[in-house]
């Protein structure tokens, strides 16, 4: 028996107690239960500096994260939508990434939004991962009414979006398995 894929959670916040932590926490979870080891980056507890900031190339956060990275099988980026875009946080993540760490492995795309529904924050990490020789799954997730999408518990209230997350999960585990090198 081959040993279990392991994927990666890249928040793209601070606080993994947002609801992008949240939403990354339900995926790494489904992942596990479909027989995933799996791990998270905590940048408030290990920041990246930005990328060209003095020291910046041997700092000790910036060794361990790509290390993570190389050690996994698959990633999920979990961002806030900012002014269009990805947040600094996660596209700063990604600049600490490049195609010798993620090379042929699997990409799984959420983000979320305050507002109405918008692909702008998935397709600008999907172009990223795929300049990094990332596969990105077809499935993805973007989270509208962030502020109302929970309930009392912590679960997704929208049994929709709860489908398209665990269709997302089940995707990451089985097309990791099938491109493992």
């Amino acid at each position: 028996m081959s040993k279990p894929i392991r994927v990666m959670g890249i928040c793209g916040t601070y606080d993994l107690q947002s609801a992008n932590g949240r939403i990354l926490e339900i995926i790494l979870d489904q992942c596990r239960e479909l027989g995933a080891e799996v791990t998270i980056w905590d940048h408030g507890a290990n920041p990246l500096p930005l990328v060209g900031a003095q020291g910046s190339w041997e700092d000790e956060n910036v060794s361990q994260f790509q290390t993570m990275a190389t050690d996994s099988d698959a990633y999920i980026l979990s961002s806030p939508e900012y002014h269009g875009t990805m947040s600094g946080v996660m596209k700063n993540s990604l600049d600490w990434l490049y195609s010798k760490h993620t090379s042929g492995k699997v990409f799984g795309l959420v983000s979320t939004l305050g507002g109405q529904s918008s692909n702008n924050t998935l397709n600008h990490m999907r172009i990223a991962a795929r300049w990094i020789h990332g596969w990105v799954i077809p499935e993805q997730v973007a989270v509208a009414n962030i502020k109302k999408a929970f309930d009392e518990n912590g679960e997704i209230n929208d049994e929709a979006v709860r489908n398209r997350i665990s269709a997302l999960s089940k995707s990451i585990v089985e097309n990791s398995k099938k491109l493992r090198r």
